[in-house]
């Protein structure tokens, strides 16, 4: 682990024309937290963690996401609703202008690294206008060591000015907010937004172009995990679908919780060095290592505090996206370095509010690159303005917001892998059963947390063997039996007691499945195309 020493040394940022600020360079956790709570709006909950709010953003917002599309970009790049092309010399005038709004003021100033793997490091610039988004950035990115400081060379920038209001007339933006990747200069520019994610997923999106492209590596937006054995395993989900719940096991040692990089000598890596965790009806019961993890250190954004400091983790008038970001070492059971040997399982995970896909079951790799290219979840009523029932919810590859190229890319890099390593993948719905949302309830956690230790060691597989019955609508291979489950919540058939009603909510889902597959087809394999439902 990096030293919190502050850094002796100063820098220049001359070379973005930034002359007249102060550089506050390296600054330990410590002195940043202190800085946000005396002069921006930080407060301090009872045992010591900083809460934030991030302002008007407390999420993404994909549709301020630019690449700019230049000789670098122009032919390799999925264009599109997801990857929208900025103009280079748009992009060169609105950096201009926001090195101009920083140029003066105090200023926080970070180096780190991203990618635990020595082989793949990747060492960034993050320039601050706030205290605390540089401690998200101490947080999530790679800590160098006091003595790499002296002769780090940075590749990429992030320039982070949440308090520069874009012009779109003038600047060529959506509106006022604007995340901007720019390959051929090697610059993250995000302005208008406090929120601190948009730092993170800034460098996500731009590995997810720079390891399948220059590196043959497959990134993954995804957790990993590591038994005893050595036997690492990777989850694949959607926001809410328990991809951090389910790696931070006490039995395993965390890699990390969400972004990796899966290399041609197949070995797992972390890109980050912390966590990014949603906090909604958080407890320490059922997600002890996520509430212990948030301490001195962590920083909670957007959540609500009691009267006496503490935190009201049921409370979402400010956002149901309430996080805590935390350096990796307030987990105990981490791996280290974050670096695993070849998966030998991965789990897709998916919140099924329709409740008709099978708690667990086996994919081929056909179906494990229909449903990687799919990424399928559900949004549950009340969850947004107009939803009252269930809505399904498909991100390409579990992170379609992050991938620069196209989907089928990374699902055939995926499949081949599984082919050539002999890796198992599982389809796990950690939503629900017994019937759709509002009628069935969610899968239990530690029903979930039981099919996948099975899966891990084995004795799913033992127990089945070519006993597994195949989904009549979907085609997935449901097991029948598994150690320390019930028997009938296995069939989400037979949990609903309704045959006509589960059978109509199943074809519904496979319409929708197909209907968001359409968009792939042109470019997707037949074996791929077969992987999909059977009706």
């Amino acid at each position: 682990m990096a030293s919190n020493k502050v850094a002796t040394q100063t820098i220049s940022l001359s070379n973005f024309g930034i002359n007249n600020s102060k550089i506050n360079y390296q600054l330990s956790p410590e002195e940043l937290q202190s800085r946000s709570l005396e002069d921006y709006g930080g407060r301090e909950t009872k045992n010591g963690t900083l809460a934030i709010n991030t302002g008007e953003f407390t999420g993404r917002s994909p549709l301020d996401r630019f690449i700019v599309k230049d000789h670098v970009t122009e032919e390799l790049v999925w264009w599109g609703n997801v990857n929208i092309p900025f103009n280079k010399k748009d992009f060169d005038n609105l950096l201009v202008r926001v090195t101009d709004y920083l140029d003066g003021k105090e200023l926080f100033v970070r180096d780190a690294y991203a990618c635990a793997h020595e082989d793949y490091r990747l060492n960034l610039r993050v320039i601050n206008e706030y205290p605390w988004s540089n401690m998200f950035a101490h947080n999530m990115f790679l800590r160098p060591e006091e003595s790499e400081l002296e002769s780090f060379t940075p590749e990429w920038t992030i320039i982070n000015a949440p308090g520069f209001m874009a012009d779109p007339k003038l600047d060529r933006t959506r509106q006022h907010n604007f995340a901007i990747l720019n390959f051929t200069e090697k610059i993250a520019l995000i302005g208008g937004t406090g929120y601190t994610g948009e730092i993170k997923k800034g460098i996500f999106s731009a590995l997810n172009f720079i390891l399948p492209v220059y590196k043959n590596t497959l990134p993954m937006h995804c957790s990993a995990n590591v038994g005893k054995d050595g036997n690492t395993a990777i989850f694949f989900g959607l926001s809410g679908t328990g991809k951090t719940t389910l790696s931070t096991d006490p039995e395993r040692e965390l890699i990390g919780d969400d972004e990796h990089g899966w290399t041609s000598n197949n070995e797992v890596f972390n890109f980050e060095g912390g966590c990014y965790a949603k906090v909604i009806n958080l407890n320490a019961e059922q997600e002890p290592e996520i509430f212990n993890a948030i301490k001195p250190g962590a920083i909670l954004e957007n959540v609500v505090l009691n009267d006496d400091k503490t935190v009201n983790f049921e409370d979402t008038s400010i956002t149901q996206n309430t996080r805590v970001s935390y350096p990796i070492h307030h987990i105990d059971n981490i791996k280290e370095p974050s670096v695993g040997k070849n998966p030998k399982n991965i789990f897709f995970l998916t919140a099924d509010a329709f409740g008709v896909l099978p708690p667990i079951s086996k994919l081929t790799p056909g179906q494990a690159a229909y449903h990687f290219i799919s990424g399928y979840t559900a949004k549950v009523a009340g969850t947004e303005a107009g939803v009252t029932e269930p809505q399904p919810s498909f991100s390409a590859c579990f992170g379609a917001p992050f991938m620069p190229l196209h989907p089928t890319k990374y699902a055939q890099m995926l499949s081949r892998k599984m082919k050539e390593q002999g890796v198992t993948v599982w389809l796990v719905n950690t939503g629900w059963t017994g019937g759709p949302y509002g009628v069935g309830h969610r899968m239990p956690l530690k029903y979930t947390r039981a099919m996948i230790a099975a899966a891990l060691d084995g004795s799913l597989e033992a127990a089945n063997k070519d006993n597994y019955h195949i989904h009549s609508m979907f085609g997935l291979a449901q097991p029948r039996v598994v150690p320390n489950v019930p028997t009938e919540v296995l069939s989400p058939r037979k949990s609903w007691n309704n045959d006509t009603g589960y059978y109509e909510t199943a074809a519904k889902l496979t319409r929708f499945f197909r209907e968001n597959f359409k968009k792939f087809e042109a470019q997707a394999s037949p074996e791929i195309i077969a992987g999909g439902p059977l009706k």
